[in-house]
């Protein structure tokens, strides 16, 4: 049995959690053994003090990868390839869908997830050397897309826009969807990819209710600083869209329409949207996080989910699980088309892939030959 710690004095409190999104610690599925939390009748069972709070501080372990480029051949995700910089995420969304991958670290996907971070310091130089391979074929790649490539932590390693520059001088097309402000950083090397049509952004928008949004996203950008960043992408001439995700009955859903309007008057020219996700450990790490915040919605909450998930909590299947089926979910379809074709949304331009030149390789020094 694993020694007792703040973290895991985290499960003791009914009481929301300040500035993280998880509620606690819960173990992930590949654990041999768990544990719970008992009240010895001395009332030692007391909600986390501001000692305990602090503990919680974000904890980053740096790590060399052997590789970077991620292939998958989902039929419901457009992007072949991604690279992702970071494992666990600071922004500490709690719908966050990548949360389970953190189990395949022996690492809870609840606070662990969001405080026990990993960085891969030589993300940039492995990419250069995947690119110059031969025989490399280039298709979009998708940045940050299981935890945000531009979440707090970058701004202190800067391994997203290393990634950028080394796509950048290679002209190759990139794909980037965030929550993060940080990005604004690297709005120069996202202007020269636009100008050769090899970048895209998405900007991910839950809510436009600012106590909500700190709820749910605890250390995310709010919801204007969001809409701004967009503005800013576009002076640029960047092509940007806005993704509503998730989409959750009953609690965010109402925003769907005024996200699509403000987005559009910001300038973004494209639209997507994702229902709520619940792979794995998330569907009970969802569930505390309802009963925390918003105890009177949960049941309904839950309920409208199922309605659109056949039954269940998620539907996992290609196809459904980022849009749901029956009734609800058409209705949610309509709902989202229809705002589209009102504001004249559209689709972003094709990336191009023909641009590409192979990057230099590096001296073991790690200098160009």
């Amino acid at each position: 049995m694993r020694k007792a710690s703040p973290r895991a004095d985290a499960e003791r409190t009914s009481a929301p959690l300040r500035g993280r999104g998880a509620q606690t610690s819960m173990p992930g599925r590949f654990e041999v053994c768990t544990r719970t939390v008992e009240d010895d009748g001395w009332g030692s069972l007391q909600p986390m003090d501001e000692a305990a709070v602090s503990s919680l501080s974000t904890e980053i372990r740096e790590e060399h990868a052997r590789r970077v480029i991620n292939r998958n051949a989902s039929p419901d995700i457009p992007m072949r390839q991604s690279v992702n910089p970071y494992r666990g995420c600071e922004h500490g969304c709690a719908y966050c869908f990548a949360r389970p991958s953190h189990a395949y670290l022996g690492l809870s996907p609840g606070l662990d997830f969001e405080t026990r971070l990993f960085a891969k310091t030589n993300a940039a130089e492995v990419l250069r050397a995947e690119l110059a391979k031969p025989g490399y074929v280039p298709a979009p790649i998708a940045l940050g897309i299981n935890t945000d490539g531009w979440q707090p932590v970058e701004r202190r390693y800067g391994i997203s826009r290393a990634c950028l520059e080394v796509l950048r001088d290679a002209h190759h097309p990139v794909s980037i969807v965030t929550k993060g402000s940080a990005l604004r950083r690297d709005i120069d090397l996202l202007a020269a990819l636009a100008r050769e049509a090899l970048v895209h952004v998405h900007i991910s928008i839950t809510t436009l209710d600012n106590r909500l949004s700190a709820r749910l996203e605890p250390r995310a950008a709010a919801p204007q600083a969001r809409l701004r960043l967009i503005a800013a992408l576009r002076e640029a001439e960047v092509p940007v869209g806005v993704l509503v995700a998730p989409v959750i009955p009953a609690l965010t859903d109402e925003y769907l329409e005024r996200i699509l309007i403000a987005a559009h008057a910001a300038g973004a020219q494209a639209a997507g949207y994702v229902l709520l996700r619940l792979p794995h450990e998330l569907k009970v790490l969802w569930r505390q996080w309802l009963q925390a915040h918003y105890p009177e919605r949960a049941e309904r909450v839950m309920h409208l989910l199922q309605q659109m998930h056949g039954g269940r909590d998620y539907d996992a299947r290609f196809g459904l699980r980022q849009r749901g089926s029956g009734p609800l979910a058409d209705l949610l379809a309509q709902r989202f088309a229809k705002t589209c074709a009102r504001l004249g949304y559209s689709v972003l331009p094709p990336l191009r892939t023909d641009l590409f030149v192979p990057p230099r390789p590096l001296s073991p020094q790690g200098e160009l030959f």
